[in-house]
């Protein structure tokens, strides 16, 4: 057997004997029905079980009932959780959803907000390539949360990279490793000089060297560009900034003869759907991602960037942890760059 008919406006305005529009304006718009017509077409709708859409009451309360998700880069795994975990937390609370790809331009992720400013009661701003005061300036006038990026005032949830950073250093100083370097992601990435400064700081307590690179697209492609640089150092272990980077990277190493972990180590971060795939299985920091997004989505719930005042936001760390894999192992004894460039 099928579902039961769901009851329609339509059935409601033959149940009261008034016309489809006078119910629509009773739930919408009651103040345009006199009350008894009103009360006469509450009572039928509540015979029939009749409930308004989400939308009639976002109407009667000037919202619209709809959240957008801005990200850099929709094709991007590392997204995927977060939007999984937005859209269903978005779904729970009877929220149209809209998903929006900014293709890592700044430019293009302000111009969307304010295109899509009169249609959605909030965003949230998957790491924002926006400058800080950008968004700072943006919250002032729309109801904003941050996933995987910080900025003072605005709600946020974000994966703890520095504890996350400070595991991959101990694991690789564990290993012997006396230097590093990071492969960094784009140059407006909050996450890229979050990670670097953890992953320079942890460096120093071990008395091991470390070097940034870059800045890379955060993509397969980069890496082979991201591995020549890294093989013009001295350093064994290279630590990209993200996954795609990380992969493109062994690919470009094992082009070029350098054996993954005898000769160099390789650690990415996010844990994206493949990394335990490639040859040999990507060491990465994990996070739970769609946790993130559904925080996102939860601080939209209590008003974004609109509640409270700005000097006290509400902000969400969730835990990281590194997922230990085939491209990491003990540091050579001597430098494979060396070997290579002569």
């Amino acid at each position: 057997m099928g579902s039961p008919k769901r009851t329609t406006i339509y059935d409601v305005a033959r149940e009261a004997g008034v016309a489809a529009s006078t119910v629509s304006r009773a739930f919408s718009n009651p103040r345009r029905v006199n009350a008894v017509t009103r009360g006469h077409v509450h009572a039928a709708a509540e015979r029939l079980g009749y409930r308004p859409s989400p939308l009639a009451s976002a109407l009667q309360s000037g919202r619209t009932a709809t959240i957008a998700m801005l990200v850099p880069d929709i094709t991007n795994p590392h997204f995927f959780g977060a939007i999984r975990g937005a859209e269903g937390r978005a779904r729970q609370a009877d929220l149209t959803f809209i998903l929006s790809n900014t293709e890592e331009s700044a430019a293009k992720e302000q111009d969307q907000i304010e295109r899509l400013s009169r249609s959605v009661d909030g965003f949230v701003l998957a790491a924002s390539r926006l400058p800080g005061g950008a968004v700072a300036d943006l919250a002032r006038d729309h109801n904003l949360a941050l996933v995987n990026r910080e900025v003072e005032g605005i709600p946020s949830a974000v994966v703890d990279n520095d504890s996350g950073s400070g595991q991959i250093v101990d694991h690789l100083a564990s290993l012997g490793h006396r230097s590093l370097v990071y492969l960094s992601g784009p140059e407006q990435s909050w996450s890229a000089g979050r990670r670097w400064n953890a992953l320079r700081s942890a460096a120093s307590e071990h008395g091991m060297a470390a070097e940034r690179l870059g800045p890379f697209p955060p993509m397969t492609d980069a890496g082979g560009a991201a591995a020549d640089a890294a093989l013009a150092r001295d350093a064994t272990a290279l630590v990209a900034h993200n996954d795609l980077l990380a992969i493109g990277v062994l690919k470009r190493l094992a082009e070029r003869g350098v054996a993954v972990p005898e000769e160099a180590s390789v650690v990415g971060y996010d844990d994206i759907f493949g990394a335990d795939l490639c040859v040999p299985a990507l060491t990465t920091l994990a996070g739970p991602g769609d946790r993130a997004g559904r925080a996102a989505v939860e601080l939209l719930l209590r008003g974004g960037s609109r509640s409270g005042t700005l000097t006290d936001p509400h902000r969400v760390v969730l835990p990281s942890h590194l997922v230990i894999r085939e491209s990491t192992g003990p540091a050579p004894v001597t430098g494979h760059s060396r070997r290579l460039l002569h």
